[in-house]
């Protein structure tokens, strides 16, 4: 297939896993890590998987993204993450993400939009961007990933639509699958360059009773783009309290299975009637699992032998059944 036959073609439902967060170096070539895709292939029965992992820059107005230095993984480590998924028979979405060394959310990285003398400057950072992300565009090429994700909830770098509309003319020239970009919650109908992407995703971390606004909201943005959509991260702490701030991994609650199971449900059900989102790379499944025995004191995000492992499992059997069914009539 050739460059824009790939670039074209989307077709599939995703049920998606993310896979690997944050990537610290060392963790993902551990036996660990290596069980953990295995268990989360076999008892999710996902079909794709996002290889994700964080490289820093010192705070947000740095100029600097320093992925070669320790935590990132190594090249080594995400060769070797994208070739385990592959053995087990999963599509691969090439997700690199930066963050801020300080803890200050990377949709918070922001500069003056008119360069200034002696200030941090756009410019400058998107020089450093632009080489972070052609570097691993180059081992999504190499390794053969089905699709790269460009950026994650970098709010406020959104508006740069010059900048990002030739970042992703360079990735191109290097990097011949599918691309997206992750806007963050709420930001979807705030992204202008959607038509420079072949896949147009974003975080779904809705509250339990709001998914039927936002999916009203997000749809004219798919329409108007004629894009694919998917949710390239969604998912809900289990604790109590944060179906209704799922996106808030701070909150404080004791662990809930049931408050997790609900939301799942509840995000499945509304999606579910809504046949343009074409599936969920849910958040998240880390390399090291917690044994099966705490599972009830987790309170993070991973399903792993949760009460909401078997919604997702069930979901996602009944979706790819029938896109299956869809597929085979339309041959």
């Amino acid at each position: 297939m050739n460059r824009n036959e790939k670039q074209g073609r989307f077709d599939d439902y995703i049920a998606g896993m993310t896979w690997g967060w944050t990537g610290v170096r060392g963790t993902w070539a551990a036996p660990e890590a290596e069980r953990s895709m295995e268990a989360m292939a076999e008892r999710l029965g996902v079909n794709w998987t996002a290889i994700s992992f964080g490289a820093l820059q010192d705070h947000p107005q740095a100029t600097e993204i320093k992925f070669e230095e320790e935590p990132t993984v190594t090249d080594d480590e995400v060769r070797g993450a994208i070739r385990k998924a592959k053995s087990l028979g999963l599509k691969v979405v090439l997700k690199p993400v930066v963050n801020c060394r300080n803890g200050t959310w990377r949709a918070h990285i922001n500069f003056f939009d008119i360069d200034v003398p002696c200030e941090p400057k756009w410019s400058d950072w998107f020089a450093s961007y632009t080489r972070f992300m052609l570097h691993y565009a180059r081992i999504a090429e190499e390794m053969g990933a089905d699709m790269l994700c460009i950026g994650c909830e970098m709010v406020q770098t959104d508006r740069r639509e010059q900048e990002w509309r030739q970042l992703i003319k360079d990735v191109r020239g290097v990097y011949s699958g599918p691309i997206t970009y992750n806007c963050d919650k709420y930001q979807e109908n705030q992204v202008a360059w959607w038509d420079a992407v072949d896949v147009i995703s974003s975080s779904g971390y809705y509250p339990i009773d709001d998914w039927e606004t936002q999916l009203d909201r997000i749809e004219p943005t798919v329409r108007k783009f004629c894009k694919p959509f998917f949710f390239m991260e969604a998912g809900c702490p289990s604790r109590v309290g944060s179906p209704y701030v799922p996106n808030d991994w701070g909150l404080v609650g004791a662990p809930s299975e049931q408050a997790q199971a609900d939301w799942y449900n509840a995000a499945f059900a509304a999606c579910d009637a809504r046949p343009w989102v074409q599936g969920f790379m849910l958040w998240d499944w880390p390399p090291k699992l917690y044994t099966p025995e705490d599972a009830a004191d987790n309170d993070d995000y991973c399903m792993y032998a949760k009460k909401a492992e078997p919604i997702v499992r069930d979901y996602y059997a009944k979706r790819l059944r029938e896109s299956d069914a869809g597929h085979a009539q339309s041959e």
